[in-house]
C-alpha cells in the first residue's frame, strides 16, 4: 500500500525531472502520475516532432507486417507490390493537417524525402509530427483524419 508522503515525493520527483509521467506498482496498488499540458484543441500549437522508427522497415529494408489484425492478404500484396509501410509510432489520433482548415501534409500521389512531415498524431494531448525516413511517393493513406490509430499500425504507404 502506498502512503501519502510517498505519492508526494513521486509528485515532487515528476515536477523537478523532464518526465511527463511516471507510474509505479507496489504492494499490488498501481499508481500513475502525468503532467498535463495546456491545450487549446481549436488549433494543433504545440507540436513535438517524432522520428518514426525504420518507417516499418526491417534491417534488410523489406517491409515488415501490418499490425495485428491487418488482413494477411493486404501485407503480401503490398510487400509483393514493393511498397513501403509507414506506421504509427503511438497510439493515439491521426491528423493529415496541422489544422482543420489548413491543407494535408501530404496527398496521393506526393512525392516525400526524409524528414518530411507526413501527419500529426495527437497523444495525451501532445501534437506529435510524424516525419517520413524513406524517399518515395504516397501511394496510399490507410486512415482517414480524426480516426484513433494503434501502435505499428500502417498509415501509409510509400513507393520508393
Amino acid at each position: 500500500m502506498m502512503d501519502l508522503d510517498f505519492i508526494k515525493s513521486l509528485i515532487k520527483a515528476l515536477d523537478e525531472s523532464g518526465l511527463e509521467e511516471i507510474e509505479i506498482e507496489r504492494g499490488g496498488t498501481r499508481i500513475r502520475l502525468a503532467r498535463t499540458p495546456s491545450f487549446d484543441p481549436g488549433t494543433f500549437s504545440a507540436l513535438q516532432t517524432v522520428p518514426v522508427p525504420s518507417a516499418g522497415l526491417d534491417p534488410g529494408g523489406a517491409a515488415t507486417a501490418a499490425h495485428e489484425g491487418h488482413a494477411p492478404d493486404s501485407e503480401d500484396a503490398s510487400t509483393a507490390s514493393g511498397l513501403l509501410e509507414v506506421k504509427s509510432p503511438m497510439v493515439g489520433t491521426f491528423y493529415r493537417a496541422p489544422a482543420p482548415d489548413a491543407p494535408a501534409y501530404v496527398d496521393l500521389g506526393t512525392t516525400v524525402s526524409p524528414g518530411e512531415t507526413l501527419c500529426i498524431i495527437e497523444a495525451m494531448k501532445l501534437m506529435n509530427e510524424l516525419e517520413s525516413e524513406v524517399s518515395g511517393v504516397i501511394r496510399e493513406i490507410c486512415v482517414e483524419s480524426g480516426e484513433p490509430v494503434e501502435f505499428g499500425q500502417v498509415l501509409f504507404r510509400v513507393s520508393p
